[in-house]
């Protein structure tokens, strides 16, 4: 651990230990406030651009530290670069526990880990869901809990992975260190999320600058199927390259992947129905400048830090602001101009609505309910999943469920027991309900940027509770005069600019993220995204200010 010199203040050691172990010449204040919360014991919550330096929020704490920093990292590609980001610099030992590894790799990264020897521990959550693995942790007694990727709770948690929703439960387990989450894009419901599920106690919250000005911001409306094919092969085939194309299915990769290929770019297609070795392939190849284009499904890009992308296209919206603005912020990180373009049709919501809608079992939330109170507080989480007739990820989701319902809680050694009083299944479908038309206002949302004829960077910007006072000027509608035309007068943005909190009578209370000439969009604490019209509020008095 590196020693303090005499009257040297916390920011100072954190320089020093920067420059002389990393290399770097400076911290920046909200990287050092970042710190500093975690050095004091607090939680954080740092929501930083790509390239801002986030990784180091916990690589020098944890050099200050006695005890190593438990990093929570979705795929192992990215813990593989993140692992070799620290074997270039002056830094501790890294090392990881995945799926991948054989159980010689594995033995010996636990006895690193054990002889604190390394002070950097990455998992995937999944790992830290087993009982072994937490019991291994618990004796090298962690001075940081960090999640990496941290949107990825909202995106995930409550679908696909949801161990993410049991971290802080595995934070638990090793003892509550102070709690790190990071994230490049996170707008109001995801802040939210990531706070609730992971237990964040009074965080300090950085939040930074979400503008990308070097980002032309464009949508492109196709009449139909055929001539979205045509237009988006004929835009990418003339653009500056190294790009990407964000395609919604793995079919969709393919064909255009093909149809690019017949142009004379190099071209790769990329999903998760591929191989691994595959998959690293075209990552490997992308990031060498082997390769020109990459059309992916939102599998692709996480991680990938290579400065000079020149475009991120999508074929199609993605499910939210929040996903898209995570994946156009890959193009243009050298902070040269580069494009990102949506090219979008009405009928694109429906397909997403489909993709993105879910049922409730309530057999099977009955079924979970019950396993729960036969153990009565003695059994954890993967007890229970393996208990119950459902897989694995069903029983966790219908857990979580049941938790976010607030009719199951988590008791301190580990188990798990219904609250009293509860109608299990009549909690868990409004929790479901509540977070299922979350999604479709989202959704929603993200149709209104597609066909806004205001400036695109402050519809994105306010999104994520940011004002831009004037039309931007680099962005499609701002070339074309109708930001302009579209603006809010003073009147409106001071009656109800971005970021003010109101209440509706029928929706409760909410903050506005967008306000146009005549109309406001306004993210509910119970209702979701709204876009009202300006003329009916007024006349109607259907907002007040709080």
């Amino acid at each position: 651990m590196p020693s303090s010199t005499p009257r040297e203040t916390t920011r100072d050691r954190l320089r020093r230990v920067a420059s002389d172990h990393f290399g770097w010449p400076g911290l920046g204040d909200d990287q050092l406030a970042a710190m500093e919360g975690l050095l004091e014991g607090r939680d954080v919550l740092a929501v930083m651009p790509t390239g801002s330096g986030k990784s180091a929020i916990y690589q020098l704490p944890a050099m200050l530290l006695d005890g190593p920093a438990v990093v929570v990292s979705p795929l192992i590609a990215l813990q593989r670069d993140q692992i070799g980001q620290l074997d270039d610099a002056d830094a501790p030992d890294a090392v990881a526990v995945n799926s991948a590894q054989r159980s010689g790799e594995q033995n010996r990264a636990w006895q690193a880990a054990r002889s604190g020897e390394a002070e950097y521990l990455f998992f995937a959550p999944e790992q830290l869901a087993k009982e072994e693995t937490l019991t291994e942790l618990a004796d090298t007694h962690p001075a940081l809990f960090v999640v990496d990727e941290a949107h990825c709770v909202s995106a995930w948690g409550h679908d696909f992975r949801p161990d993410y929703l049991r971290l802080a439960q595995a934070a638990e387990r090793l003892g509550r260190p102070p709690v790190l989450a990071l994230t490049a894009t996170a707008g109001g419901p995801v802040r939210e999320d990531i706070v609730e599920h992971l237990g964040l106690r009074d965080p300090v919250c950085i939040v930074s600058g979400f503008d990308r000005p070097n980002l032309f911001l464009a949508a492109r409306r196709p009449a139909d199927e055929e001539d979205r094919r045509a237009a988006l092969v004929d835009w990418v085939a003339s653009a500056r390259t190294p790009g990407i194309v964000y395609a919604p299915t793995r079919k969709d990769t393919e064909h255009y992947a093909d149809d690019l290929r017949a142009t004379g770019l190099r071209v790769e297609a990329f999903h998760a129905g591929l191989p691994a070795r595959e998959r690293k392939r075209t990552q490997d190849a992308f990031m060498a400048g082997e390769t020109d284009v990459v059309v992916a499904t939102s599998a692709f890009g996480m991680g990938i830090d290579k400065p000079d992308v020149r475009f991120v296209v999508h074929a199609a919206p993605p499910e939210s602001l929040d996903s898209y603005y995570q994946q156009i912020g890959r193009a243009g990180r050298d902070g040269e101009p580069a494009d990102a373009v949506l090219f979008h049709r009405a009928e694109d919501l429906s397909l997403q609505r489909f993709l993105t809608a879910r049922s409730l079992d309530e057999g099977k939330v009955r079924e979970v309910a019950d396993a729960v109170e036969e153990h009565k507080g003695e059994a954890g989480a993967g007890a229970i999943a393996g208990e119950v007739d459902q897989s694995r990820r069903s029983a966790l989701q219908h857990l979580n469920l049941l938790e976010q319902a607030d009719a199951v809680r988590y008791e301190r050694g580990g188990g798990l027991s219904l609250v009293a009083g509860k109608d299990v299944e009549q909690a868990a479908a409004r929790q479901f309900e509540r977070q299922r038309e979350l999604d479709r206002t989202r959704i929603e949302v993200v149709r209104e940027y597609a066909e806004t004829r205001s400036c695109r960077r402050q519809f994105l910007l306010g999104y994520f509770g940011e004002d831009l006072p004037r039309p931007c000027g680099f962005c499609d509608n701002c070339e074309a005069g109708t930001a302009e035309e579209h603006a809010p007068d003073e009147s409106v943005r001071s009656e109800f600019g971005v970021d003010t909190r109101v209440r509706h009578p029928d929706w409760g209370p909410g903050v506005v993220v967008n306000q146009e000439a005549d109309r406001l969009t306004v993210l509910f604490d119970d209702a979701g995204y709204r876009t009202l019209s300006l003329p009916a509020v007024r006349e109607g008095e259907l907002l007040d200010r709080e």
